[in-house]
């Protein structure tokens, strides 16, 4: 059964991290983009919002990583485990900086789209856009952090 869930866990986490962090990163760029005008404006904010939409369904989605996660190491009974708490707590601020940075700055950045007589609102949302790289980066990087927790495991004692 473990290896089972295990599976299903692994599989989780490429079908719906993997997704949420590709377009967490392509996102800033786009979005420089499409706020900034030009010829390929509509292309650019078509492209925003979509990829606006993958990181909210994908982000929604990838809760049942960490579900599922619980659920695998009760099984192979190592909850209490360093490496597995570590892993948890980094899960939980890639959560966090996800839900309280990205989307939101994201969301401001499509609302302006839609409020080009407003350039109040359009600067805001540029502004907001320029620490998008960089919560991008810590996002994916704790995800990194933790997948490498998991293939590691330092100090498990499970013996796999």
């Amino acid at each position: 059964m473990a290896k089972f869930l295990l599976s299903l866990h692994v599989l989780a986490s490429v079908l719906f991290i993997g997704p949420v962090a590709v377009a967490v990163s392509m996102f800033p760029r786009k979005a420089r983009a499409a706020l900034a005008g030009g010829p390929d404006r509509a292309a650019d904010a078509g492209i925003l919002r979509t990829l606006h939409r993958i990181t909210q369904v994908y982000a929604l989605l990838g809760i049942a990583v960490p579900v599922m996660g619980i659920g695998v190491a009760q099984v192979m009974d190592v909850l209490g485990q360093s490496w597995l708490i570590v892993s948890m707590v980094l899960t939980a601020l890639a959560g966090l900086s996800l839900l309280l940075f990205v989307l939101p700055a994201q969301q401001a950045a499509v609302d302006a789209l839609d409020l080009d007589a407003d350039a109040a609102e359009h600067g805001k949302a540029v502004q907001g856009l320029k620490l998008l790289p960089m919560t991008a980066g810590v996002f994916n990087l704790l995800w990194a952090v933790v997948v490498v927790l998991m293939i590691i495991r330092p100090g498990s004692t499970t013996g796999a």
